[in-house]
């Protein structure tokens, strides 16, 4: 992508199909692609290239993927792409509604950027999904088989998954929203993230194996889950996960806040050098956990401990109120004890009535130091 013009993508987008802009070393490949629907049917999606209305390489595009749009949007089942190059794209308006926002089914991405070398993705736009239409075809907590729900942008392999900067992103979606994250990060290193501010229906910002070097600064995080590490553990050969760094970040109602979670019964792994600074917590519940046992909906019926090692990990200078009488919530594996944990002026005052509030430590000897509220292991178990 020309660093000259960088793309503003501006879309107001009803029942879309899918684009996938891909731009870089790999070209796509453009015979149909079949997918699965939910009636056991399939369908092809039809693949409109944009070379077909007049796109050339070195060459501004604005024109040729707008109409190669309005031909997709037209088709069910369809899908618009960009082969390998460098390509100079201006001010662009993908408009819909589009047909048959099930032929999304099966497909992990809505708008992908894939195996570029210095991109720049900058302006005032919106990306609008349209996720309430996509999330009544969700059915993954009656089937574990069923196909995941596209990604609203993807950056795949983007300079190599490295040295990427989000900075004064917005992301929306309502707190009922299905398993929506934020932003994820996984397999990626040297990522930064700051002055975003993120309210959806799970975690802000979740952070999965094998990322390392990852800041996060000047996050204000709503609705749901706060800004996690993990889960971790549940997948063979997952790697390891180091150098996070959260700072300066504002958290308010969610149901839990800064957090690192590995599942039970899992695979062996590590998580170490995770940091969180500075970090005001405004009517949060479960403001600060470690959670080796984490299983939503009970999904571990044999739970032996995690197998996951967690150390060098610190929680400074958290502050504000907590909805939960439980503000701290160290819960390690008794398999792999939690190792070198730092708690250091903690302040977080119980919001309800009826008394202060308590810390649980199971399987961690935490280093303290500072102001201490709750104080530091109130409970062990």
């Amino acid at each position: 992508m020309s660093p000259d013009i960088p793309p503003h993508l501006t879309n107001n987008l009803r029942d879309l199909d899918l684009i996938d802009l891909s731009i870089g070393s790999r070209s796509l490949t453009h015979s149909p692609d079949q997918i699965n629907l939910s009636d056991g049917s399939s369908l092809v999606l039809r693949v409109f290239d944009v070379k077909s209305y007049g796109a050339q390489p070195n060459a501004d595009i604005t024109q040729a993927l707008t109409k190669a749009w309005k031909v997709a949007c037209a088709v069910a089942g369809s899908k618009v792409a960009i082969s390998g190059g460098v390509y100079k794209l201006g001010l662009v308006t993908l408009l819909g509604p589009c047909r048959d926002v099930s032929s999304f089914n099966g497909k992990d991405g809505w708008v992908a950027f894939e195996s570029i070398d210095g991109l720049t993705v900058s302006g005032g736009g919106v990306f609008d999904g349209k996720g309430q239409q996509a999330w009544q075809k969700n059915e993954c907590n009656k089937d574990k088989n069923w196909n995941v729900l596209p990604i609203n942008i993807r950056f795949n392999y983007v300079t190599n998954s490295k040295k990427l900067q989000f900075q004064h992103v917005t992301i929306i979606a309502p707190a009922d929203s299905p398993n929506i994250d934020g932003i994820h990060v996984g397999r990626s290193s040297q990522i930064t993230i700051t002055n975003a501010d993120i309210g959806t229906g799970d975690d802000c910002i979740s952070i999965g194996d094998g990322t390392q070097d990852i800041t996060i600064n000047q996050v204000t995080c709503g609705l749901r889950h706060g800004i996690s590490v993990g889960s971790l553990g549940r997948y063979q050969n997952e790697e390891p996960v180091s150098g996070i760094r959260v700072t300066s970040a504002t958290l308010s109602n969610t149901d839990n806040g800064v957090r690192i979670k590995t599942w039970p019964t899992s695979s062996s792994g590590v998580a170490s050098d995770i940091h969180f600074e500075d970090v005001v917590m405004n009517n949060v519940a479960n403001a600060v956990i470690i959670d080796q046992n984490y299983s939503p909906n009970s999904q571990c019926l044999n739970e032996s401990p995690s197998k996951v090692t967690i150390s060098n990990v610190s929680f400074k200078k958290i502050r504000g109120t907590s909805s939960t009488k439980e503000a701290v919530n160290l819960i390690c594996s008794k398999s792999v004890p939690c190792q070198q944990v730092v708690l250091f002026d903690i302040d977080l005052a119980y919001k309800g009535g009826g008394g202060s509030t308590t810390s649980t430590c199971t399987n961690v000897q935490p280093t303290v130091s500072g102001k201490l509220n709750p104080p530091t292991c109130t409970n062990k178990r």
